[in-house]
């Protein structure tokens, strides 16, 4: 008996077919190498570079990850690129100043988002939108 395989190309193809929205993103996961101080110390580049591509329309989403119980901030963060490529994305994280310090070490992972929604409201006298 066969163990059902699909390739990556196949898995993009059934969801166009399936009227799922198949767009293709690539997820990063940043690992820590030597605990929270190191991080601590290239957040500020870090996050300056996670601005730099959100503002170029790059960056999809971003953030820290909690620990299993949610507890605690170990260092560990994720991000959502738009690259036209697995190459391209790795090209970005490799530039990101967390990854250049050896803060982190990174993981990049092809994502198809299928699923999902999202409400946007803007509120004029608050100056920030309400993400939902």
């Amino acid at each position: 008996m066969s163990v059902p395989r699909m390739t990556w190309p196949e898995t993009v193809k059934w969801a166009e077919d399936h009227d799922l929205l198949a767009m293709q993103l690539f997820l990063v996961q940043s690992i820590p190498t030597g605990g929270l101080g190191p991080v601590m110390d290239n957040l500020g580049p870090h996050v300056a570079y996670q601005v730099q591509l959100e503002k170029e329309g790059i960056m999809f989403a971003a953030g820290p990850l909690a620990d299993d119980d949610a507890g605690e901030w170990k260092g560990e963060g994720m991000f959502i690129y738009r690259a036209g490529s697995r190459a391209e994305a790795v090209k970005l994280a490799e530039q990101d100043p967390m990854h250049i310090s050896g803060a982190r070490r990174f993981v990049v992972r092809s994502w198809l988002m299928n699923e999902g929604a999202f409400d946007v409201r803007v509120f004029f006298s608050a100056g920030r939108p309400h993400i939902s």
